[in-house]
């Protein structure tokens, strides 16, 4: 295995682009690691990207939004009383992916390149809106999240592309989002179904939303049917209801051992329920 420390992203894709075998990204390793000891994946290009200057940074945006490290742990983030208060959905979505120890090294970008559709910290992600900047050899280019995520296990990035950022807009005036998950235990386990929803408020009417649901599908869907439901309402039971049947009809999930299919289209709609009730009250102002 040949161990790489590029200072430079663009120096970390031409190495990648040069690998002809086996390529792994090292950011926080709590995947690649894990795969590796276990014997599923053995790089042979392993390329440490923590020696890049900024990766371990969390800064504003000149717009007002918030620029994310690719190695920014999941225990930070959640000590970033700021970001918290902006986007605390997408906080605590981070926050539920793994222990306390991974949580120490655990980070956004490696959880989205893992490409489960079950990934805590994608949906929130998604229905904030947030963009990844890609660098490959022939430059950078900026891309939505729910674009990066191919099916398990894959993303759509090229060889010799990485994600060198994540992005989140500016909160604005009147917003709020909420993220929550069904597990079968208390913590420490992967989501059966998770949904985010953001939305935006004049008054007491929802005049934007993006919801997004996670382990339905290949992937994380960004659900239009689901935003249009509550998008004119003021999240009343006939909205809330409108928003649980677009869920149901979205979900196309799997039956596995965590869950059968019909539990799981139901769960959709519970969760898409509960979360858009939290995140209208944080729209609002108040405490969720």
């Amino acid at each position: 295995m040949r161990y790489h420390t590029p200072t430079s992203f663009s120096d970390a894709a031409a190495i990648a682009a040069a690998s002809s075998g086996t390529l792994r990204f090292l950011a926080g390793g709590t995947d690649v690691l894990v795969q590796m000891r276990a014997g599923m994946v053995q790089p042979d290009d392993l390329i440490d990207l923590k020696h890049i200057p900024g990766v371990d940074r969390i800064e504003r945006t000149a717009e007002g939004g918030w620029k994310i490290g690719i190695a920014v742990p999941g225990i930070v983030l959640g000590g970033h009383a700021e970001l918290v208060r902006d986007w605390p959905g997408v906080v605590e979505g981070m926050n539920l992916v793994g222990s306390t120890q991974v949580q120490g090294r655990a980070t956004l970008a490696g959880n989205l390149c893992n490409g489960s559709p079950a990934a805590d910290s994608v949906p929130g992600l998604i229905a904030a809106g947030a963009t990844v900047t890609v660098t490959g050899p022939n430059g950078s280019r900026e891309i939505p999240v729910e674009a990066v995520p191919a099916g398990p296990g894959k993303t759509n990035l090229a060889r010799g592309e990485l994600i060198s950022a994540i992005t989140l807009p500016p909160r604005g005036k009147n917003g709020g989002d909420a993220y929550l998950r069904f597990i079968p235990r208390t913590e420490m386990d992967i989501a059966v179904v998770g949904c985010a929803v953001n939305l935006r408020l004049d008054g007491d009417k929802v005049v934007e939303a993006r919801v997004a649901l996670g382990a339905v599908a290949p992937t994380v869907l960004l659900s239009e049917a689901c935003a249009k439901a509550i998008i004119g309402t003021t999240l009343d039971d006939a909205a809330l209801a409108a928003l649980a049947k677009a869920a149901e009809g979205e979900a196309k999930p799997i039956s596995d051992k965590r869950g059968t299919k019909e539990f799981r289209i139901e769960v959709a709609g519970v969760l898409a329920r509960r979360a858009a009730k939290i995140a209208y009250d944080r729209a609002k102002g108040m405490k969720a």
